[in-house]
């Protein structure tokens, strides 16, 4: 199978993850692309029309895309049934807890993209307000759930540690931990684990 990825995407991150805990990284091989959503790469928008990583093309042809998919895949293929419960509260709270992770993150994303290339005259300082707001109440309701967060590692915790960790990636200044003992705590623990130790974003070095 091959992954293709970029080491700054939360996303992509969370495809790692998941392929570290089920065992599958090793069998991975990972294509740098260098996607932006100003300049459509003919090579990716080829496997995902979207032009969005990541995209995993598997040993047949065929790709998968995007994170939620992709991740739910590498669990079965390895016949995990922990990081994707089945059917029951433990499911529901899981894919829920992936909705908030991802929801924070496409505010973070949306708001990096108005606020990096576009060119400083043409930026909507309410569309950033608005993105803030969805990140601070995302972060609010982590906050709210890491007491509950469940000891085992399932698509939610790891969604909610990604989305954390690109935080303090590319949001350094929002000090996100301010007024947020309970989630400071748990994500403290949760990225020390192997699968995220592992998995931390980074600029690409070619």
């Amino acid at each position: 199978m091959k992954l293709i990825y970029a080491p700054t995407s939360p996303f992509v991150r969370k495809v790692m993850a998941v392929a570290h805990e089920t065992g599958l990284a090793g069998k991975l091989e990972v294509e740098f692309n260098p996607a932006s959503p100003l300049t459509r790469d003919p090579a990716l928008v080829d496997l995902n029309p979207l032009g969005k990583i990541p995209a995993l093309v598997l040993d047949d042809g065929s790709v998968l895309f995007d994170s939620p998919v992709i991740c739910e895949y590498l669990a079965a293929t390895a016949g995990d049934t922990a990081l994707f419960p089945p059917a029951g509260p433990a499911r529901w709270a899981a894919l829920t807890q992936q909705a908030l992770g991802d929801g924070l993150l496409d505010a973070a994303i949306a708001n990096r993209y108005e606020t990096v290339p576009r060119p400083a005259d043409l930026r909507w300082p309410d569309w950033t307000k608005a993105q803030l707001a969805k990140i601070a109440g995302a972060l609010d309701r982590i906050e709210a759930l890491a007491p509950e967060l469940p000891d085992t590692v399932t698509i939610g915790t790891i969604t909610l540690g990604c989305a954390l960790g690109y935080l303090d990636f590319r949001y350094a200044h929002l000090n996100w931990r301010e007024g947020r003992p309970q989630a400071t705590a748990w994500f403290a623990a949760f990225d020390e684990r192997p699968s995220m130790a592992a998995t931390r974003p980074r600029e690409h070095v070619a």
